[in-house]
């Protein structure tokens, strides 16, 4: 044996600094050494894979030593089971008197199976076994790849910024409301960003992706040198979330509750208030027990479902709201089609490292969703506090989707954290990825996109404006005051008020019940538009907006607006009960275009308003030149170095790298580092010409150019992630001059886009039809924010509701359809 491992000695490494080995799961599975064959890690890459995968990396990359590891657990008869197993590494944690496990490691040459025990490595030659025995003692001393993410995840330590202590605000008057909150410069409601200098409210750019806003509080920067803005969504009793545009990262702000305050904010109102002997007297404790209680079904015997069909996915640690969305997404046929209908091409065809391939990680996860279940009879009773859920001895493991969760999350701002996130925003970013990674092939998401017209009349030429944007989910308002039961509403108001006052026990909570035809009706009622251009006045004027359906999607999805903020700024979800029905008509949504006897508004823009100063700005031009050396454009090379404030080239490079795709907003792009925007779906000669610079042959980037939208970034690593399309992207040039079949990119396709009514074929694609509707499945929200708690769903499969728990799956005896936040609707046939 120790002959035939001496031909392979070269492809032996020790595990160097910054390589991952990925020794508790499978890349194209849920395989783990746990598993009946055990894993199987690469001795040169330190990849992970199950029995089934490991014959595919051989082939493909030649690698032919492999440690097999794996681990044998067994219960200790006549104990009672306790506890579900799980380990720091492996995501389980063997409770010592009930279980007994023995590990088992031994190195594996293909293709002819070779074993060589590890305890028999001293049995080699001499040079032989002091390598080999260094390499594998490294591999299985080393952290699992996630193990250590995670980590570095939860130790990652935010600094103070330096403009804290000395930020100088603007006594300009401004008061920042508690909501109604949209960007000054364009029409964002969503990643706002309030700069805490002179209070201006604009939208963010801070996606990796390129979504998330339109970039104007960074413009906004780049004008007045103000260095600090706070998210307004993220204020809580215990800080916000801050940016620093000068230091170019998320930082600390000691002084936030004054800066806040500056601007109408008290934080120190935000504080939960206690009782003389401190104990918390949170109004909304006893409401949240009881939502937690119905909507985990606690307390009833429920039956528990097992199978591929069934299964749950663990929670990694504040990742329900991960899980709930991928469960929901693919129980729909379109994504089944597109990852399990191909994934033995997927697998085949994956990059060398299918641990960075978005199709190979959702194929993975596909398989153990959507095969037929089975079902065990005996039933479990659930309570709150039982944190497994089940007291026989069966257990629901799970899939663990950490490969996944590291690939979806990298480089977002939130998600790639270990903090509980809101299931809307990750649902969006889902669809967002899919879309973008569905380049020149069938794109699920088309099922859930659809068109919004938009008409806007001017109040007083009563003119009109008639626009359609691009959506994939309806939020919908929760009128209170349309409670059914408003006056037992307004009598615990007035006696939770008087128990405050009176430092008595606050009253039983009530629950708003509100008719769903309400929350329809304030979506489709007309809105009053601020700030109103009117093209045919010149001038500003009040205008009215109102909504409707485009088209509509073969998926709906409704998101009932739950969270708000109160007159003095805390934050907090509104206690509601929404009749929502399993059967939904919106014929009557139907837009209609301009009507006879309408006007349109004149197609004219609003004045520029230039900037007082016009002063040329000082460049460090020995910065430019050390950019342009690298091949970026000359003038791509001076604007980086002024927005980065003359601080040297290697900031300057960041943020050419960072801006690539922007063009520039002025009428003139010569100083644009992306040069003209360009005609068709060519990408930009200036973004081939740096590609090819490093190195990349021209076609394969073109090729990574259009299959990402033209962005430099996510370019370079598309290249990196599909190095085996090089050959044949060589074979022929036609990436030159063929369409891109999805040039719509979600990052530009998001609810702020606005597209022409008469948009022709090259448009997004959706799939319209009748506006009738079925539910099929809800996501469910329990605690005070979106920031914390919990989320499960419910999903109807084969007639009858399942919820799914985390790794618990169990059929629902009473879903609770009324409390839930995300609702999925599929189209009734037209029969």
């Amino acid at each position: 044996l120790g002959e035939l491992l001496v031909p392979y000695m070269p492809t032996i490494r020790v595990p160097r600094t910054g390589d991952r080995v990925f020794k508790s799961e499978c890349a194209f599975s849920f395989d783990s050494p746990e598993s009946e064959g055990g894993l199987y890690v690469c001795m040169n890459t330190f990849l992970g894979f199950g029995r089934e995968h490991v014959e595919r990396h051989y082939r493909k990359t030649g690698q032919s030593v492999y440690m097999h590891l794996k681990r044998h657990v067994k219960e200790v008869p006549d104990r009672m089971f306790t506890s579900s197993p799980v380990d720091l590494e492996l995501n389980r944690d063997f409770n010592g008197e009930d279980y007994e496990y023995e590990d088992e490691a031994k190195l594996v040459i293909f293709p002819d199976h070779f074993e060589i025990p590890l305890p028999n490595i001293e049995e080699l030659p001499a040079l032989v076994s002091e390598s080999v025995t260094i390499a594998c003692d490294a591999v299985l001393n080393a952290p699992s790849a996630y193990k250590k993410q995670e980590l570095e995840s939860w130790e990652e330590e935010i600094q103070v910024s330096r403009h804290a202590r000395s930020l100088r605000q603007l006594d300009n008057g401004v008061r920042i409301p508690p909501s109604g909150w949209k960007c000054q410069k364009c029409e964002m409601r969503e990643n706002l960003w309030l700069n805490l200098t002179d209070g201006a409210v604009l939208c963010g750019k801070w996606f990796f992706d390129g979504s998330g806003g339109n970039g104007h509080a960074l413009e906004h920067y780049r004008a007045t040198n103000y260095p600090l803005a706070v998210k307004l969504d993220t204020i809580t009793p215990d800080g916000a979330d801050i940016y620093s545009f000068e230091e170019e990262e998320a930082v600390l702000d000691p002084h936030i509750s004054e800066h806040l305050s500056h601007f109408g904010i008290d934080m120190l109102q935000m504080q939960n208030r206690t009782t003389e002997n401190g104990h918390h007297t949170d109004n909304n404790s006893r409401q949240r027990v009881s939502e937690w209680e119905v909507i985990q079904e606690s307390g009833m015997k429920l039956k528990a479902v097992f199978g591929s069909g069934y299964t749950g996915i663990k929670n990694l640690g504040n990742s329900c709201y991960l899980g709930t969305v991928m469960q929901v997404l693919f129980s729909i046929p379109d994504f089944q089609r597109m990852y399990v209908g191909n994934l033995q091409r997927i697998f085949d065809y994956s990059p060398l490292d299918p641990s960075q391939d978005f199709a190979t990680q959702i194929t993975g996860l596909l398989p153990c969703l959507i095969h037929p279940p089975q079902t065990d009879e005996r039933s479990c009773t659930v309570s709150m506090c039982d944190a497994q859920m089940f007291s026989f001895q069966h257990q629901q493991k799970g899939a663990s989707p950490r490969m996944l969760k590291a690939l979806v999350s990298r480089g977002h701002p939130e998600f790639s954290s270990n903090r509980q996130q809101d299931a809307h925003e990750f649902l969006l970013h889902m669809i967002n990825l899919v879309e973008r990674n569905s380049a020149g092939s069938e794109n699920p998401s088309d099922a859930f996109r659809f068109l919004v017209e938009e008409r806007i009349q001017c109040c007083q030429s009563r003119r009109v404006r008639y626009t359609q944007r691009v959506d994939y989910c309806i939020q919908l308002p929760a009128p209170i005051e349309a409670a059914t039961n408003r006056e037992e509403l307004l009598a615990y108001e007035a006696k939770r008020k008087d128990a405050e006052e009176n430092m008595r026990s606050p009253p039983e909570p009530v629950r708003a019940r509100i008719p769903f035809t309400a929350c329809l009706q304030a979506f489709t009622e007309p809105d009053n538009v601020p700030d109103f251009w009117s093209s045919a006045l010149q001038a500003k004027s009040a205008g009215i907006k109102t909504s409707r359906f485009a088209s509509f999607p073969e998926y709906l999805i409704l998101q009932i607006k739950k969270f708000t903020f109160g007159v003095d700024w805390v934050p907090k979800k509104l206690d509601l009960a929404i009749d929502v029905p399993d059967f939904l008509d919106l014929s009557r949504l139907r837009a209609t275009g301009l009507q006879a006897g309408e006007e349109e508004l004149p197609d004219l823009m609003p004045p520029i308003v230039l900037p007082e100063d016009t002063r040329a700005p000082e460049i460090d031009e020995a910065a430019v030149m050390q950019l342009a050396e690298m091949g970026f454009p000359v003038e791509a090379c001076r604007k980086a170095v002024y927005y980065t404030g003359n601080m040297g080239p290697e900031m300057a490079f960041n943020w050419i790298i960072a801006h690539m795709e922007e063009p520039d907003p002025g009428p003139s792009t010569s100083d644009s580092p992306m040069g003209a925007t360009p005609l068709g779906n060519s990408p930009p000669e200036e973004s081939i010409a740096i590609l090819t610079s490093m190195g990349f042959p021209r076609a394969h980037s073109i090729h990574a150019l259009k299959a990402t939208n033209n962005n430099l970034e996510r370019a370079l690593d598309w290249i990196f992630t599909h190095p085996e399309e090089e050959e044949s992207d060589a074979i022929s040039d036609m990436a030159d001059t063929e369409p891109n079949d999805n040039a719509f990119s979600n990052a530009n396709s998001h609810s702020d886009s606005t597209l022409s009514p008469d948009r022709d074929t090259s448009g997004p694609r959706v799939k319209d039809g009748p506006g009738r509707y079925e539910l099929f499945a809800f996501i469910s929200h329990m605690g005070a924010s979106t920031m914390s708690g919990h989320y499960v769903c419910h999903i109807k499969k084969e007639g009858r509701w399942v919820i799914y728990n985390d790794h618990k799956v169990c059929l629902s005896e009473r879903p609770p359809k009324d409390l839930g936040y995300i609702y999925f609707y599929h189209r009734l046939s037209s029969s």
